[in-house]
């Protein structure tokens, strides 16, 4: 007693999901790359702000050098608020200032929260 396996209609399926996952692959990149593509182009604009301007916002001519010496398929404005968001964490730090009260040092946060003695 022998039995037949359909091989053909497996095999079939395999390949169409095969190609299948190539093309998934293939526009998820081809999205990718436009998207940093108009990531660049809006990123533009802040390269013709002036020093002031772009200090407004947390960033200095270099951060938009530097994001502008990422290859044409990297976004740059990943970096840009990445450097952002580190001046802003570091600002909030050099707001805790120590003060002498009482003869106890205690730190005050930038917010309007009252202030905690520390030991």
């Amino acid at each position: 007693m022998t039995t037949a396996y359909p091989v053909l209609p497996v095999a079939a399926g395999t390949l169409s999901r095969v190609v299948g996952a190539l093309v998934a692959s293939a526009v998820v990149s081809f999205k990718a790359i436009l998207r940093a593509a108009r990531h660049r182009r809006d990123a533009q604009m802040l390269a013709g702000l002036d020093r002031r301007m772009l200090a407004d916002i947390g960033l200095t001519q270099s951060d938009v050098q530097d994001a502008f010496s990422e290859p044409l398929w990297a976004d740059p404005t990943a970096l840009l608020k990445e450097r952002a968001i580190e001046r802003r964490m570091n600002r909030a730090r050099m707001h805790i200032v120590a003060w002498e009260g009482d003869g106890k040092a205690f730190r005050r946060p930038a917010t309007n929260r009252p202030a905690r003695e520390t030991v």
